[in-house]
């Protein structure tokens, strides 16, 4: 499916505020009310936008969050993902090329709980070595 300039402003409007009204978007961009949903429409189906979610404001978003690169063996891997999925810190897990295997991306309360979650997720069998990087204020975010 081609994705043309309409499309991907239409997708930034939703990017910032999914429940805008299709009438309000259509104002945006300066189209027909049903040309724009004929376009959320084809967006929809493609699997282009798979689907509209909730995004945590500063009020409720976690104040700590931190980046963790973990080299691990191979054979551990599947344990190592159980663990992690099992900790309620755990935002997200990528798998990466090069010197680490995964990027794992931690929220937490307090200072305490985050240094707990690095602790279980470095005890845990099959981890070679770990990176922690505390993040300290963001400059950008396009909440992807």
């Amino acid at each position: 499916m081609q994705i043309d300039d309409t499309d991907r402003t239409l997708i930034a409007a939703l990017s910032d505020n999914a429940r805008l009204p299709v009438a309000d978007l259509a104002r945006r961009l300066g189209l027909a009310r049903t040309t724009v949903q004929a376009r959320l429409d084809r967006l929809e189906a493609s699997g282009a936008i798979a689907g509209y979610t909730l995004r945590r404001g500063p009020a409720l978003r976690p104040p700590l969050r931190a980046t963790v690169l973990i080299s691990v063996a191979p054979t551990d891997t599947p344990a190592l993902l159980a663990r992690l999925k099992a900790l309620p810190e755990v935002d997200s897990v990528h798998t990466t090329s090069g010197r680490f295997d995964l990027l794992v991306t931690l929220c937490a309360q307090t200072t305490e709980a985050l240094d707990a979650s690095l602790d279980r997720i470095c005890e845990t069998k099959g981890v070679r070595s770990s990176e922690s990087l505390i993040h300290l204020s963001t400059k950008i975010d396009r909440g992807t």
